[in-house]
Order: structure tokens, then sequence, then C-alpha cells
């Protein structure tokens, strides 16, 4: 069965994929190679995700408005945590 190019794929086609691979996996099912293969198959996917996630990230923006009626757009301010998950 040929599976499309990671490019080909949406987010949601992605994670749905990973979803399948992770279930396999944890079945114990899968032979040695085939569960490397599908490991493999499944850190390209995660990959795929998460440069979606922080290009979608990127274009999200809040408007603020300040005492004084100014409207401010500035990058949302939740994507302003760092790593730790701190301001």
């Amino acid at each position: 069965m040929d599976q499309p190019t990671n490019n080909d794929l949406s987010f949601e086609e992605a994670l749905q994929q990973l979803e399948a691979i992770v279930e396999k996996l944890e079945s114990g099912e899968a032979s040695l190679e085939e569960s490397l293969a599908l490991f493999e198959r499944g850190m390209g996917l995660a990959k795929l995700c998460e440069d979606k996630l922080n290009r979608a990230a990127t274009k999200i923006q809040e408007l603020t408005v300040s005492a004084d009626g100014t409207l401010t757009v500035r990058e949302a301010s939740w994507l302003e945590e760092s790593d730790d998950g701190t301001a």
C-alpha cells in the first residue's frame, strides 16, 4: 500500500496516521522489522505535526485594546510562554 508523502498530508491526516501507528506498536503484534518501520514513520509524522503546529502558532495574534481605546496586534500571550511552561 502506497502511503502519501508527509508533504501531502494535512495535520489531521498525519495525526490520525500517527495515532494508528501508536496503537499498532502498543498492541505488540508487529514484528521487530515492522515495528522499526512503524517507529520511523511515526517519528516523521510527529515532526510533520510539530512543524505544522509551529507554523500555525506564528500566525496567531491577539488584538488588544488599551485604556485609551488604541488597538494593538501582538503575538498571542499563551505563545509567549517558555518551554518549561512559565511566562
